[in-house]
Formats: C-alpha cells, structure tokens, sequence
C-alpha cells in the first residue's frame, strides 16, 4: 500500500502534466475562434474527442457489463460532462472572441478557489483556514485585475469566464472525486461518450448552416480546434483526474497557480499577444499570495482504490 505522502507527491505531478497541457487551451482556442464559430468549436472539440475516448474505454476493457459505471456514477458522470464538456469550453470560448488569451488565464486564476471549494463541498475535503484566507486573498486580486482591465467595471466577456471558472471548478472537483472510483481515463472518456448523442446533432447543425466559413478557416484556425480536442479535451484529463483523486482535489488543484505564466507565454509564442509589466507583475502577485497557502493543512477524504490504477 502507498504511503499517503508518495501518493500525494504522484498526485501533484499528475496534477502539473495536466495543467502544461490545460495552459495552452486559451492560446488554442483563440486561435480557433479567430475564424470559426465559437459554439462550433467549444462543443465540436467534445464531439471530435469523443471517438478517442470509446478507443481507449474499449483497450482498458471498460465497455464490459462488469466495468461499466453503475447507478448514481451515470447522473455523476452528467454532472462532470456539463462542467468539463459543455460549460466550461463553450462560456470560455465565447469569452476568448473579445480577450486575449493572456487576460483570460489570468482570471482563470480563480479555479483553484473553486475546485478547492467543491471540493470541500462534493468530496468531504476540509482546507484549514489558512487555506482559505490565502486562496480568497488570490481571488480578490484577479477579480480586481478583470475590474482594472475593464476601466472600473465588468465587462461581458469577465462574466463569461466567471462563468466558464464555476462551471470547470464544478467539473473538476466532480470528475476527480468520480476518478476514485473509475479511474481518471474512463471518467473523462464516459463523459465525453455520454455527451455524443447530445451534441453530435447540435454539431451537424451548425456544420450544415455554416459550411462555407468552415471551408474557408485556414490552417491555423483548425491547428487550434485540434489541440482543444486532443489534448484540452482529452489527453489533458486523464493526468489531471488521476492526479485529483491521488493528491487530494484541494491540494493538487492549486498546482492551476502555475498556468496563468504559462498561458501568458502561450499568447506571447502563438498569437504574438503581448506580455505587458503589469499583467506579468499581477500574475505573480497572484500566485505568490495563494500560494502561500500551499502548506497549509488539508484534511484529504479517504482515499478509494480504483479499480484501474
């Protein structure tokens, strides 16, 4: 048996892959919105992903009547899909058509409070105080930040991201708790399975009523709905909800501190996004101040073996 401290340490490592792989999505994104519709690549990247998904559900022997998700894990599993599959990518793509990727990492800033918080909520984890002053500390500084940017007030592309960091947290939080009991690569992937029979007709729609666009995004735009659908939508997962269920949701989600820097270089590297002091500067304030609650106590949920390590 692991010792709770290996665990968490493989748990934080996971933790970091997933948020390497998350931190570009923004960048990504951006790119792909330029040219395509927004909803279209918010809810086209699930539908794309979805074959990867019933691939690596069939190699792991998941699709067996033994293996497959049993009662409330179904309604569990709808509830990670709307957080990470819907609601997430679709309020932050529309969010991305008026911000640059740069502004939006940093505001996403705010998931680590709201994984940790439901975390708290869905999966019986107990942040000390500590915790919680430095993490709502952070929190007030992005919200300040988002109302510096928008000359004193929120703008309609802040709420979207607010909105896109509830749905992800919700989404995160549900998914990592959910990877305890059915491994992190089948908890994305029935996610992402069960949400096809929605989605693939709203796709096809938009498709049909939007074809001469499509014809016409060049390369670039279709590198950006590539990378959002192989790695933000899938890849990306299958470290980040291994890690969550690992390390503990409250713990490993603050490793999210380190990707508004990377998402900051992202924008710099692909979409030539600049990098201003203030922004840099904000950005480390932020992590400095929530980071400071990295040690502080986490009282974790027991621990429950999955049946796929």
């Amino acid at each position: 048996m692991n010792h709770p401290r290996t665990l968490e340490y493989r748990g934080l490592w996971l933790g970091f892959a997933g948020v390497a792989i998350f931190s570009m999505t923004f960048p990504f994104t951006r790119l792909a919105v330029a040219e395509l519709d927004a909803t279209f690549v918010a809810l086209g990247r699930a539908v794309l992903a979805a074959p990867l998904a019933i691939c690596l559900l069939a190699a792991r022997g998941a699709l067996r009547p033994a293996r497959l998700p049993r009662g409330t894990q179904w309604y569990r599993l709808i509830g990670t899909a709307l957080g990470v599959v819907a609601g997430f990518p679709l309020a932050s793509s529309w969010a991305l058509r008026d911000v640059p990727a740069a502004y939006g990492g940093i505001v996403v800033g705010l998931l680590p409070l709201g994984t940790a918080a439901f975390g708290a909520l869905l999966a019986r984890e107990r942040p000390s105080l500590a915790f919680w002053m430095s993490a709502v500390t952070g929190s007030a500084m992005v919200l300040a930040f988002a109302m510096w940017n928008g000359g004193g007030a929120l703008r309609p592309a802040d709420w979207m991201l607010f909105v896109a960091v509830f749905f992800g947290a919700f989404g995160y939080a549900e998914g990592g708790k959910l990877s305890r009991e059915l491994g992190g690569p089948e908890t994305i992937s029935w996610a992402l399975v069960i949400s096809l029979p929605v989605l693939l007709p709203v796709i096809g729609g938009l498709a049909w009523t939007q074809a001469d666009s499509l014809a016409r995004a060049s390369s670039h735009a279709w590198l950006g709905l590539g990378y959002v659908t192989v790695f933000s939508s899938f890849v990306g997962f299958q470290f980040w909800y291994r890690g969550l269920a690992l390390g503990g949701i409250a713990r490993v989600s603050q490793i999210q501190l380190l990707q508004p820097f990377m998402t900051l270089a992202g924008g710099w590297l692909l979409l030539g996004e600049s990098m201003d002091v203030t922004t840099i500067l904000f950005a480390l304030a932020v992590i400095a101040v929530v980071a400071a609650g990295r040690r502080a106590p986490v009282v974790p949920a027991p621990h429950v073996a999955t049946s796929n390590p």
